[in-house]
């Protein structure tokens, strides 16, 4: 007979967000006269720039036509779009990435799931806490994490690194050397991060010790700081170390088109073993490439319109985040983040769970935001919202949340 996959029965309950949808659901089935604003869920609101918009117009009309129709994408991704994505983004930094260092794929959460497949289920991993719950997870999936403590919400082989308010929600470099590090800058659910000096150490770490570090960038360009990073690969070494994640969905609006990369460098090797090759390889071998339709938009986000239209739209977002921390002070709360990333991270008040915290504001303020022990135990007692609602619902669940 059948056998399952044993690691699956290890994971605690369902995924955090679908948690909550369950939860919001029912409260608005019981209350269908009380509208529920949604500052939880990371995804935008604003409508995809015009300048994407004409591109997937014109990409959708080539379809039409014999002499233009496409069929399978190269699964690596199109020479157009790698080679945009590897100018404008690291080249123009002063990064020395290639086009065909880059993968094409559906977006940062499938390649942050997948990358760990190419190592082996014997290798350890080290997550920032509070994490983005998807590193920890497929980690388990695969079988590397060992037992799960529902006491101490901790994984037996999984090494935490505590961002809290005494270090300034700042990773500390781990007693216990690891063999992957998850970090992912500016942070999510934090809304924090690290300048340039202090992510070079962490490149250095990682070279000195034979570690991997897995870096999700998916909110780069929210960055306003001119001391932090925009990629790793700013930093010296980081080609022999590191492997970058990146997302169309928040930098572009993108969520519900899907597209994003991972960087794999040439340099990046173990025992000789070329890690760019192995992750070619499982590309290859799992994904059929994103549509052209959609490559074709990827490619009108480095336009000259595509990104003074972004850059409004980010400044939007921008401002709802400055909104709601400015509001929040004001209100009396311990806030944090909102400054180069669109994600607010609050202490809940009174002593409060992070899940009393936010049944009250679902309930007395028809406010919906993410408890932060979703995102692990030193998430506990603090509480995410995002910059990403419009501005008139933010300043509505403000006045909603000072009345609580």
């Amino acid at each position: 007979m059948y056998q399952l996959n044993e690691n699956y029965q290890k994971l605690p309950g369902s995924y955090l967000f679908s948690t909550i949808a369950k939860k919001v659901a029912a409260f608005t089935e019981a209350n269908p006269d009380k509208p529920i604003i949604r500052l939880g869920i990371g995804d935008v609101t604003q409508p995809i720039i015009p300048a994407v918009i004409q591109a997937l117009h014109k990409a959708v009309d080539e379809m039409a036509y014999a002499d233009s129709f496409r069929g399978y994408a190269p699964d690596l991704g199109y020479d157009f779009l790698r080679s945009a994505i590897a100018e404008h983004d690291y080249r123009q930094r002063g990064c020395d990435i290639t086009a065909d260092e880059i993968f094409v794929s559906d977006g940062a959460k499938s390649d942050s799931s997948s990358i760990q497949e190419i190592f082996s289920v014997d290798c350890k991993i080290a997550v920032t806490d509070p994490v983005y719950p998807v590193y920890v997870d497929s980690n388990v999936m695969a079988g590397r994490c060992g037992e799960y403590d529902s006491s101490s919400q901790m994984w037996s082989n999984v090494i935490y690194m505590p961002c809290v308010r005494e270090n300034g929600f700042v990773p500390e470099f781990p007693k216990e050397t690891p063999d992957l590090i998850y970090l992912c800058l500016p942070n999510n659910p934090t809304g924090t991060t690290i300048t340039k000096s202090q992510l070079q150490a962490w490149v250095d770490y990682a070279n000195a010790h034979g570690c991997v570090i897995i870096y999700d960038g998916a909110y780069e360009a929210y960055i306003a700081e001119a001391d932090v990073a925009h990629s790793i690969y700013e930093c010296a070494g980081a080609k022999n170390c590191a492997v970058e994640i990146r997302s169309f969905s928040k930098n572009a609006g993108f969520t519900g088109v899907r597209l994003g990369f991972t960087v794999v460098p040439k340099e990046l090797k173990c025992a000789g073993v070329s890690l760019h090759t192995m992750w070619a390889r499982r590309h290859g071998t799992k994904y059929n490439g994103a549509p052209y339709i959609i490559q074709r938009a990827g490619e009108a986000v480095y336009s000259g319109e595509g990104k003074a239209q972004l850059k409004e739209q980010i400044a939007y977002y921008m401002k709802n985040a400055s909104a709601i921390k400015t509001g929040l002070k004001e209100a009396g709360y311990e806030v944090y983040g909102g400054v180069n990333a669109p994600y607010i991270w609050l202490k809940t008040p009174h002593a409060m769970s992070s899940w009393e915290f936010f049944d009250e504001m679902l309930e007395k303020a028809n406010v919906v935001g993410t408890p932060g022990s979703g995102f692990g135990p030193s998430g506990e007692g603090y509480f995410r919202l995002t910059a990403f609602g419009s501005y008139e619902n933010t300043v509505a669940a403000l006045e909603r949340i000072r009345q609580l």
